[in-house]
């Protein structure tokens, strides 16, 4: 069902729950405050036995928990897509951002609304700015890469990666934006998106800069702009279509990390330390993007580094909700993956016990995206209403439900 969304923004969050009334009595009835903050956080393809690999090699069979195992609340949510029972990471980030169903590629908008998306649904993000939050989109993915993407832009494709970044910087004004590079589009994009045709990753930052953002190209850049209390910023530290370094030196001590660019957890920091500025409160995606990648790939130490990097990010997050006794009650947090990816499962080592610091032995049955259920785990206002079965698409509604009360 279509929804408009040309009124305020309290009727807009008044008409989202009203859109799903038996989910949002429920959450009511849950909730015991309301959410300044979101931050949502995604380890993009992540499953539970990549979760039970990373706790082994971390911490050994018998060690200690991840640090998003330990949150309050545990749920967990099927991940189709509206033409296909294995989503894309576009389509499920889509309902997460907008509380409907698309189709595989489609990057918050119905490709039944025209290409030019004038009629999609605002994403969550751009209702928490109309509410006055900061926003910000972090990744270790290209910047416009298709989860970021679904919550910050509206196009019909996932592979309009420029105009999906023009449209951060010129549209929707993401306030902190941190990741890779920006994606390269296909050349169907040229004409339904004739403004984005021919930009180059120089032009989308001289486009930032001309609407008074900050940039950052390396690690210090970033620090320096955390330090000048910045309020806008744009971090792209890998070239034009390129996804971040992998943080392989968590699994291999004797492999470098390049010493200019800023891992998940780093950028994570800096994005916290700037729209926390904000008096009204902030909505921030986190995304450790690679984890997807090197399933995609079946390479299980890769994975490991890439699960580490995003275990890590997640704690800066915890601990800086944990400083202040005003985070503890204001904001929520949510981890959950789009989907699942390979197939992966732990066959080994059989007949005795592994160790901490040991990559288990792995199996896959596929180099693609499942079907498989993907886990949440959620602390914070509102975050009981997460701990239960639940669709990709409820999770916008008790986002909603969460920043209304």
């Amino acid at each position: 069902m279509k929804k408009s969304y040309v009124f305020g923004v309290g009727a807009v969050l008044t008409a989202c729950l009203l859109s799903s009334p038996a989910l949002a009595d429920n959450a009511r009835h849950e909730n015991h405050g309301r959410a300044k903050n979101i931050i949502f956080m995604v380890p993009d393809g992540m499953g539970l036995s990549d979760v039970t690999a990373a706790r082994i090699f971390k911490n050994g069979p018998n060690g200690d928990r991840l640090s998003f195992e330990t949150m309050s609340t545990i749920g967990y949510q099927s991940t189709h897509a509206a033409n296909a029972t294995v989503t894309d990471s576009s389509s499920a980030a889509a309902a997460w951002a907008v509380g409907e169903k698309f189709n595989n590629g489609e990057v918050s908008c119905h490709a039944e609304d025209g290409l030019d998306c004038a009629n999609a649904p605002k994403t969550i993000l751009e209702l928490a700015k109309a509410m006055g939050k900061a926003t910000g989109l972090v990744a270790t993915s290209q910047i416009s890469h298709a989860t970021p993407a679904a919550f910050g832009a509206h196009t019909f494709s996932r592979d309009c990666g420029v105009e999906i970044a023009r449209q951060y910087i010129e549209e929707t004004g993401v306030d902190v934006i941190l990741g890779g590079g920006v994606y390269r589009s296909k050349p169907m994009c040229d004409a339904p998106y004739p403004l984005s045709v021919g930009l180059t990753q120089e032009d989308i930052v001289a486009s930032a800069q001309s609407l008074g953002y900050g940039i950052a190209g390396d690690k210090d850049g970033l620090e320096a702009a955390v330090t000048g209390k910045t309020d806008k910023l744009l971090g792209m530290f890998t070239p034009f279509n390129a996804g971040k370094t992998v943080e392989m030196f968590r699994v291999d001590p004797t492999m470098a990390y390049p010493a200019a660019e800023p891992t998940l957890a780093e950028m994570t920091d800096a994005a916290l330390d700037i729209l926390e500025h904000d008096r009204d409160g902030m909505f921030l995606v986190v995304e450790g993007s690679q984890i997807d990648w090197e399933n995609h790939a079946n390479n299980a130490a890769r994975q490991l580094a890439e699960m580490l990097g995003f275990e890590e990010a997640v704690q800066v997050v915890r601990n800086w909700v944990a400083e202040k006794k005003s985070r503890m009650q204001d904001t929520l947090v949510v981890v959950v993956a789009d989907h699942e990816t390979g197939g992966h499962a732990i066959n080994g080592p059989g007949n005795r016990l592994s160790e901490a610091g040991e990559i288990v032995t792995a199996g896959w049955t596929t180099t693609d995206h499942t079907a498989t259920d993907t886990i949440i785990w959620a602390q914070g206002p509102g975050s009981e209403s997460f701990g239960r079965a639940l669709d990709n698409t409820n999770l916008f509604w008790l986002m909603i439900d969460a920043m209304k009360k």
